[in-house]
């Protein structure tokens, strides 16, 4: 299967095929399959499409999504950026609407040059781990998965990947 990078093909591949991924999501809610055996199918088409796909080249992620960033995040950034915590705070992020950490306050991200990041060694925990493809428990994050299916394409090629080796019946 080739692989899709063209983000704004995605963007529209997403769209239309948003009935069946979402329907994709509830089969294999159902799956009778173990926990186990889908993460491991999942880290394998993650680690298969990751190394074919370079991020820089697309930094879609940093441009439209909003990363939690810790307290600890937030004093690592403003550290390298020569600020106290509560200035780099009070210029780049405001608190996160559940009351838990803190969001950037613009979008892209403002560390986002030429579709890298500038503060790539201290990134905040939530952007080292993205796109969460190589966490246990993917079927209970397949909200994360299919809302990301958009956004990035190691996602989007992860979900037809793993549509075509497990959804055995297909919407008609």
């Amino acid at each position: 299967m080739k692989l899709e990078t063209d983000i704004k093909r995605i963007e529209e591949l997403s769209q239309q095929r948003d009935d069946e991924n979402w329907d994709f999501r509830c089969f294999l809610k159902r799956a009778d399959l173990s926990v186990a055996k889908i993460d491991s199918i999942v880290h394998e088409l993650y680690r298969e499409v990751s190394a074919q796909i370079d991020c820089t080249l697309c930094g879609n992620c940093c441009k439209v999504m909003q990363p939690e960033l810790t307290a600890g995040d937030a004093k690592k950034l403003a550290s390298q950026h020569e600020l106290a915590t509560n200035d780099f705070q009070a210029r780049f992020l405001h608190d996160n609407e559940d009351g838990k950490g803190f969001i950037f306050n613009a979008q892209p991200c403002p560390f986002l040059q030429n579709n890298r990041c500038s503060v790539y060694d201290n990134r905040p925990r939530d952007c080292r781990s993205y796109p969460h493809l190589h966490k246990r428990d993917f079927v209970f994050r397949m909200n994360q998965a299919y809302s990301n299916c958009s956004i990035c394409p190691i996602v989007f090629n992860v979900y037809e990947r793993l549509k075509q080796a497990l959804w055995r019946t297909r919407r008609k």
